[in-house]
């Protein structure tokens, strides 16, 4: 079943939890309803086979039609593609992210790091727009962001390998991963993983087919710099298909081996990193352990995110034009 559908989805904030499905045009700037195809983003996805070609003859129509009539598109009136998950699984397939990230928490990198992908479930049953706050009770949790690239897969069985597993990804997102920093070390040292320290995750309005990707998508990633900025001030971007341990299809035949995944499964790559300093950075812990790594002392590192702090992460294509929509997000300390 493999993946020709060059579709640009999102979904419409209607005042039900799950939204309605809406198709958006190559240049992402005009909508139509697609409810009478499949009324949810999961609807589509549970039946992906037989909904998508409908999508592409729907698309081919208004191309032709040069989407006359159509709703200009805002992503202030989106929520997250999936608005909540069957399933949500994040990696770390980032080589250099992984050497700083254990550098900060003062342990060696996993043996077979780089034999097998490091994955952990996260909480699925929320998802946030690209525009709803970034919500903490406290900025002493140290508020971190992760800007990372994700796949939505269709229904995977058990045992797929991973060139097979490739053709089970039916869409791409953008997101930030939230973290809370200071959390993390006492529920690791418990040896039962993330749970506090992972609040809901933050997705970009706009999910789009490899296909759609072009020559951006190759061997099972996205390759194009992610841009992220704080306060408006340039933070970082490192490029999502470079550097890498694992493609999404490893990752997903790694999820796979003892289980079948469902439709509505995403799939992270885990936090973008390249080791160049001038690639930035795609959350703040990497960027305070390069400070560390210089020499700079604990009270002139970077600070996490505080009240008010805004956060935007976007991709562009190569003619500048924004892939998912940029994740536009401020801080609120409740």
């Amino acid at each position: 079943m493999t993946n020709s559908h060059a579709l640009q989805l999102a979904t419409l904030r209607d005042g039900s939890r799950d939204g309605q499905l809406i198709l958006l045009s190559a240049s992402r700037t005009h909508w139509r309803d697609a409810s009478h195809i499949a009324p949810t983003m999961q609807a589509l996805l549970d039946a992906w086979a037989h909904k998508a070609p409908l999508l592409e003859a729907l698309n081919a129509e208004e191309d032709k039609r040069q989407w006359a009539g159509a709703e200009p598109f805002d992503a202030k009136q989106c929520m997250a593609p999936l608005p909540r998950a069957y399933q949500w699984a994040d990696a770390s397939v980032y080589r250099n992210h992984a050497r700083l990230i254990y550098k900060w928490r003062k342990e060696p990198i996993p043996p077979r790091y780089e034999d097998e992908p490091l994955v952990y479930q996260g909480g699925s049953d929320v998802m946030l727009s690209a525009t709803e706050p970034i919500v903490a009770s406290d900025a002493a949790h140290g508020i971190d962001l992760e800007a990372e690239i994700a796949v939505i897969t269709t229904d995977v069985p058990m045992g797929v390998s991973a060139e097979k597993a490739l053709e089970h990804i039916a869409l791409v997102v953008l997101l930030n991963d939230v973290s809370l920093r200071n959390l993390i070390p006492s529920e690791l040292s418990r040896g039962f993983g993330f749970y506090q320290s992972k609040p809901a995750t933050s997705f970009a309005p706009i999910a789009v087919t490899p296909q759609a990707l072009g020559k951006a998508w190759q061997q099972g990633m996205l390759h194009l710099k992610v841009h992220t900025a704080i306060n408006g001030e340039w933070f970082g971007s490192p490029n999502a298909g470079e550097e890498t341990v694992f493609h999404f299809g490893q990752v997903i035949a790694h999820l796979a081996q003892t289980r079948a995944l469902c439709a509505g499964s995403i799939i992270g790559a885990g936090t973008i990193s390249n080791e160049a300093p001038e690639a930035g950075s795609a959350c703040i812990t990497e960027a305070r352990v390069r400070q560390m790594l210089e020499g700079k002392p604990e009270e002139q590192l970077r600070p996490y995110l505080q009240d008010k702090d805004r956060v935007r992460i976007e991709v562009l294509d190569a003619s500048g034009r924004s892939v998912f929509g940029a994740i536009d997000q401020a801080v609120q300390i409740t």
